[in-house]
């Protein structure tokens, strides 16, 4: 594989706007991206994936180049050099790549490779964290399987069409898929490719959703003609999941606290056909109080440290801070004291986190069930998740049910 200059600097630019701006993997690598019109598909793909590559194994490479942040450009080209050496590319002569000690790179990868917090590219707090709440075991196979690319895994829109036929469009348009056991609507794509430009996606016939957050809807039971709320929608995966579930009958509120994202899921609510979304953006209380023991459903995916989710979100292990967990599980637990309220005598809850922490998960139904709010609630079932098992992200989701009046 031959380096190209224009190609390596964009990388390096987009390195500095994630690790020195703290600005986010997946705009900094459409916004560099534009750079050049003339890119074709394989040099973006060379950015894209080499970039997250190296947001994903930070640790690793610094450690190696003997950098510390904040990285001077200087800094960024010795870490990409690490990077291309233990891909075996060959570097060419560029004054930004001084002469590169390759035997030193390779002794020092190996001597690194021993030791979970390098070989695996964390930050201590969160290795000792994970380690203790998780045991050293099931850390030690989560965090390697979090660190693998994610695939890219699409939910058929069963209010358009079936899988089959989705496949079959999609074969027609170049994109080859297979089915997964266990997911009835999921199908994975064989090789990346853009399926945004597809016409089956401008048809609303899928979303693009991993598997493991394709399980969250059909564990909520919903029936067509109920009332049911999603309550932390944001732009509605799993809304529009639901929608089709109901088909289409009955009523589906989706609320959130950013306007924004719900203007998104009524786009994305259009184009999949998905006409009983309603959304309502909680600007204050009242919103949830008007909504108290109306509904047969109430979805409750709750915002998390999303250490199940590495996978597609590398940058997280970066942005992250020791204290947010205990933020977090104040906001967790404060939406369930609240939201739960909204379920009707005899209706159903799902509590979802994409963590895979039980602090975050099973910690707080108990937390819950323990407390005056969930004394009419049961816990029916949970289940944990995890990347090392299925392949797909690390999630929790715990079904409870109230007590009929």
């Amino acid at each position: 594989m031959r380096l190209h200059r224009n190609l390596v600097f964009a990388v390096v630019d987009a390195l500095n706007y994630i690790f020195n701006e703290g600005e986010y993997a997946d705009k900094v690598v459409e916004k560099v991206l534009k750079y050049d019109k003339r890119w074709g598909a394989r040099d973006r793909g060379f950015i894209a994936e080499t970039t997250y590559e190296m947001v994903r194994w930070r640790r690793l490479y610094a450690e190696i180049a003997e950098v510390k942040a904040p990285y001077s450009r200087p800094n960024l080209f010795r870490m990409f050099a690490v990077w291309a050496v233990l891909k075996g590319i060959k570097l060419p002569d560029w004054k930004q790549l001084e002469p590169t000690p390759e035997r030193r790179i390779k002794g020092k990868f190996d001597e690194l490779s021993k030791i979970r917090k390098y070989k695996e590219s964390v930050p201590d707090w969160m290795d000792e964290l994970c380690a203790k709440s998780l045991g050293e075991a099931l850390w030690t196979k989560e965090i390697h399987a979090l660190n693998e690319q994610a695939e890219v895994i699409l939910r058929t829109n069963t209010l358009k069409t079936t899988k089959d036929n989705l496949s079959s469009a999609l074969h027609e348009a170049g994109v080859e898929t297979e089915s997964i056991k266990g997911y009835p609507d999921a199908l994975r794509l064989k090789e990346r490719s853009n399926v945004f430009i597809t016409e089956a996606f401008k048809n609303g016939w899928f979303e693009v959703q991993d598997a493991s957050s394709q399980l969250v809807a059909p564990y909520l039971d919903v029936k067509p003609g109920q009332r049911v709320v999603d309550t932390c929608a944001g732009a509605g995966g799993k809304t529009l999941h639901l929608a089709a579930l109901m088909e289409n009958k009955g009523q589906l509120i989706a609320l959130d606290i950013y306007g924004n994202k719900l203007k998104e899921l009524k786009r994305r609510a259009k184009r999949d056909g998905a006409h009983n979304v309603e959304t309502r953006t909680i600007e204050s209380t009242k919103v949830i109080k008007k909504l108290y023991d109306s509904a047969d459903r109430v979805l409750i995916d709750a915002p998390c440290t999303g250490l199940g989710v590495l996978k597609r979100n590398p940058d997280a292990k970066w942005k992250l801070q020791p204290d947010f967990l205990d933020k977090i599980m104040v906001t967790q637990q404060q939406i369930l004291q609240d939201y739960s309220r909204i379920v009707k005598p005899g209706g159903k809850l799902v509590y979802a986190t994409c963590s895979i922490l039980p602090q975050e998960n099973i910690q707080q139904v108990k937390k819950f069930l323990g407390s005056e709010a969930g004394k009419d609630f049961n816990l029916i079932k949970d289940d944990n998740i995890y990347a090392c098992k299925t392949g797909f992200d690390g999630f929790y989701m715990a079904l409870l049910e109230k007590n009929p009046a």
